[in-house]
């Protein structure tokens, strides 16, 4: 079903019904309302498109191998060794008092 034939008369008519129905004040919010309901439904089927398709890679960040990576410093060595791990006391006499 690639387009339904609707002219302008047809357009024209069954806006008529709908604000036979609706009403002048109501009939803003329905359309509103319907335009955000056909934009939600074509941003999920383009999501679900774009997830099932296996050609492309994936949106995420590019991983670097580990062979790759520099070698940490001694200073950071140094420094990651004076840090006393979160939750135990540096200390427990320091604290008792």
């Amino acid at each position: 079903m690639p387009g339904l034939p609707i002219g302008p008369l047809e357009l024209l008519l069954i806006l008529a019904i709908a604000l036979l129905i609706l009403g002048p004040g109501k009939l803003p919010e329905v359309g509103s309302s319907m335009g955000k309901t056909i934009r939600e439904f074509r941003k999920a089927s383009s999501d679900l498109q774009d997830a099932a398709d296996v050609s492309r890679p994936a949106a995420s960040a590019p991983q670097t191998p580990a062979a790759q990576l520099p070698p940490p410093s001694a200073a950071q060595d140094a420094a990651q060794d004076d840090v006393t791990p979160r939750g135990t006391p540096s200390d427990p006499k320091a604290h008792a008092s």
